[in-house]
This record gives C-alpha cells, structure tokens and sequence, in this order.
C-alpha cells in the first residue's frame, strides 16, 4: 500500500459510513435484499465487457508471439480490475498489475508497457465520450435540476479532456525517458544510463505503437464499446431492484456514475466517492436516492465475487514467476 492510498483509505471508509448513514442502513439493505440471487447472473454478464477490455488491449500487441496471447490479455484484464476493485493500491495500481501480469506470460517488458500505457490512456479517452453521452441525455430529457450543473460537467469534461490530450502528448514526447533522468538526478544513481536506456526503449516501443493509426482507432472502438455494453449490468440490476428504467437511463447512470468514480481514483476502490455519486445521479433517472445507493452496493458485490478468483489467479501467477526466477537463477 502506497502512503497516499494509506491516508486516502480511512477517508473513504468513513465517507462509505456517512453515505450509508444517510440514507438509513435498514432502508437500502432491503432494497438491496429485493434483488436476491439475481445478483449472480447479473455478475456473469460481467464477463462480457471485461473481454471487450481485453480485446482493446490484445489488439496493441506487436509481436506474433505477444498477438497470440489472447488468454494473457483477459487474465491481464481481470488482475487489474481486482486490483482497482479490492487491493488497496489506488487506481494505478491495475495498470502496474497488468504489466506485470503480461511480462509474467512471456510478454517483453516494452511491449507490455506500451500495450497498457497505450490502451489505458485511450480507455480513458472513450470513458470521457461515454461520460459527455450521459450528460448529454440528461441535458436533452431536462433531468437536471439546474443547467448550470450540466454545464460544470461539461466544463470538467473538457478539463479532463485537456489533461489526457497532455499525457498523450508527453507520451510521444518521450515520457518514461524524462522520468527515469529526473529520478536519476534526485537519486544521484551510477547506473542512470541503463535506466536511461531501457526507458527510451519503452519509449519507442510506445511512439511504435501510437504510429499504428487503425490498432489505436480499433482499441478506442472496443473500449467505447466495453463501456456502453457495461450499461446492461445496471438495466439488469434496476430491474433486480424492482426499479426498472428504460436503456437511456440506464445509460445516464452508469456512465456518470463511473465518471464520478474515475474522479475518486486516489481512494482506493473509490470507496464513498462512488456511493455519493450512485446518490447523487439516482434523482436524474427518476429513481430514490437509496436505490442509487442499493445499486452501488449491488456493483460492489459483483466486484467482489469477481475479485475473489482474481485474487486467485494473481497469487498463482505470481508463484509460477517466482518458480521461473529460481529455476534460471540456479540454471546459471
């Protein structure tokens, strides 16, 4: 656990308590309940937008041997989704997993860099399209209560916008290069010309990969994609809840709703921010705010029953690597 996501962490759990406080315990635990085991299947239609994700990462692989690692690119996936959801390592701790997820199954280190940095920084882009759709939606159904708020979101997106027009910029600038000179500095390293070196590396293995205009057009597509399919969870877990809404709703929910968590990516889990959020948006679909509250606790459950194999999957993994380390060390 990093210091930030270990000051964050408490901040976050006391904002999940105050949130839950708010709107009665009792209260959104039997909405909650309404749902019964519904939420499994709800759960297992999950599978299908984190493959898309995959997919959004497989289709930057360069080499043969990297493109054939379509298994790699899933188990990458959902390593980092369990990290995001349970591991209290803040936001960016996913990506780091995947990366090392990947080199794990044979992926070169570069390559799997640039496939995640790549993939992530345009995930991030088409989150931000899905979230300008949701405010659109409520703008156009007049759902929100003042157009000033629309605005703010509007005006938030394009801040956010700019930021990531900026990491895509340093990014073909040389980005991993400056920082590995600047820690070289601050840590007065001998060896900074090797990590130097391996950092320009990375470097060109992502200008390599930004270079290829249709892998980079078609990883925004299914990533776009991931996020609109990821509105069926919610349609069907509304309907769970004995609140169903139509398609657009349920679209105007999530896709604000994950922009709100996305705005809380140094607490890990996002945990509080995204229950405010699932609180404050309920009102904009017609729904009560405990049903906000009950769906994104409904959410968490689906992120736990999918963490815990996760978890599973990681732990192996990382024992198999550790067996691989030993057998050369000892082979040498």
């Amino acid at each position: 656990m990093t210091r930030t996501a270990a000051w964050l962490l408490p901040a976050g759990v006391l904002l999940f308590a105050g949130v839950l406080a708010s709107q009665g315990v009792a209260a959104v635990f039997a909405t909650l309940a309404a749902a019964k085991w519904g939420l499994l299947p709800v759960s297992l239609f999950h599978l299908l937008p984190l493959v898309i994700d995959a997919a959004a990462i497989y289709v930057l692989f360069d080499t043969a041997a990297a493109r054939g690692s379509w298994s790699g690119a899933v188990l990458a996936r959902w390593v980092g989704e369990t990290a995001n959801s349970v591991m209290p390592v803040g936001q960016i701790g996913g990506p780091l997993f995947m990366v090392r997820h990947l080199i794990q199954r044979g992926i070169r280190p570069r390559d799997a860099v640039a496939a995640i940095t790549v993939s992530t920084t345009f995930q991030t882009f088409a989150q931000l399209v899905f979230a300008l759709i949701g405010t659109l939606l409520a703008l156009h159904a007049s759902r929100m209560p003042h157009h000033a708020l629309g605005m703010s979101l509007l005006m938030g997106a394009g801040m956010l916008g700019l930021m990531l027009s900026l990491f895509y910029l340093l990014q073909r600038r040389g980005l991993f290069a400056r920082l590995a000179r600047l820690t070289a500095r601050l840590a007065a390293r001998r060896d900074w010309p090797k990590l130097v070196g391996r950092a320009e590396t990375i470097d060109q293995a992502i200008e390599h990969t930004h270079g290829r205009g249709n892998r980079i057009a078609a990883s925004f597509a299914l990533s776009l994609v991931g996020w609109l399919v990821g509105t069926g969870e919610v349609y069907w877990m509304l309907g769970l809840l004995a609140h169903p809404v139509s398609w657009s709703d349920a679209l105007l929910v999530e896709s604000l709703g994950q922009a709100i968590r996305g705005a809380g990516f140094a607490i890990p889990g996002s945990l509080g921010v995204q229950e405010g959020g699932y609180l404050l948006i309920a009102p904009l679909a017609g729904l009560p705010s405990d049903v906000g509250l009950a769906l994104s606790l409904a959410k968490r459950a689906r992120e736990i029953l999918w963490a815990l194999p996760g978890l599973l999957c990681w732990h192996r993994s990382e024992q198999a690597w550790r067996r691989h380390l030993t057998c050369a060390a000892l082979s040498e």
